[in-house]
């Protein structure tokens, strides 16, 4: 199960989570409810989504989402791993899920104005490299070679670092600019899938319906869920239709049985900062009985 971080190498391979958060994190801009009014009266913040890959032998790290909070993340990768980057590259590579600000919005602090990079290795699919090359402020990124982007093939995995093996997985999501990717990462004894936005755990055809979530956990050890939502009614106001996800609720009730036979391996991540498991005891509570768990910011997971 995952575990606190320490500098103990259990395996080549290790995922470390370096944030847990909604795109907008904790506390969130223009929100003044209690949730965020708390955060900022004792300074307290939860980043956006990230998770960070440290391959021992290689001596080399990944990046899964350049996030708004890209330096902090990056900072924590860092001290998780000993390793402070090659050379003008704070990491060795990028993967990125999809176009939507929490996920890639970081990618501006590698340009010439901040970091400048050269020729990072940013893995993404072919209609989010599209996207990249040819929209500013992104494109300068590519022209000016800070950043390499590398389009990889949706089922046919691919290693961004020696020790790590990775398929991307189209899921349905608000595809305004790209679309977007679940992972899974297998090292040399366990899988992961990281699945930080889905609008639903079911694809539907013309000609058949499928359980998605079965196909994505095939073969996983340990997964990280979409748990933006509680249950939906902590965002009133707001149409979900216009930015659905599966509740926490749902995928609880979808994967009791799993949960009960694995406890711990079933981690809720990508949470709205209104989300009630954050700081209702009974809501978390709830979470645990059930066997399930929230994604802790330095947590490790060995492959």
């Amino acid at each position: 199960m995952p575990k606190a971080h320490d500098r103990a190498a259990a395996s080549r391979v290790s995922v470390f989570v370096l944030g847990t958060a909604q795109d907008g994190g904790v506390p969130h801009v223009g929100c003044v409810r209690v949730c965020c009014k708390t955060a900022r009266k004792h300074g307290l913040q939860r980043h956006p989504a990230c998770l960070g890959v440290v391959d021992r032998a290689a001596n080399q790290t990944l990046l899964i989402e350049a996030s708004p909070a890209i330096d902090a993340q990056i900072s924590l990768l860092q001290e998780a791993s000993g390793l402070e980057g090659q050379g003008r590259n704070p990491v060795d590579a990028v993967l990125l899920t999809h176009a939507h600000i929490g996920h890639y919005a970081g990618l501006l602090q590698l340009g010439r104005e901040v970091a400048a990079t050269r020729r990072l290795p940013v893995w993404v699919s072919a209609r989010m490299a599209d996207f990249l090359r040819a929209n500013g402020p992104w494109k300068q990124l590519v022209e000016l070679e800070q950043i390499e982007l590398r389009a990889f093939t949706p089922g046919t995995p691919f290693r961004p670092l020696p020790g790590l093996d990775v398929e991307a997985i189209p899921v349905p999501h608000r595809d305004e600019y790209s679309d977007t990717m679940a992972f899974r990462l297998r090292g040399e004894n366990r899988a992961l899938l990281f699945v930080p936005d889905i609008n639903r755990w079911s694809a539907s055809s013309k000609t058949q319906s499928r359980d998605l979530l079965a196909e994505l956990l095939e073969g996983v050890d340990v997964a990280y869920l979409d748990g933006t939502f509680w249950d939906g009614s902590e965002v009133p106001g707001r149409n979900l239709r216009e930015i659905p996800h599966p509740t926490m609720k749902e995928t609880m009730q979808r994967l009791a049985s799993r949960a009960r036979a694995q406890p711990g391996a079933l981690r809720f991540i990508h949470l709205n900062h209104s989300n009630p498991a954050w700081r209702d005891p009974l809501v978390e509570a709830q979470v645990d009985r059930q066997g399930f768990a929230l994604a802790r910011r330095g947590e490790r997971v060995d492959l």
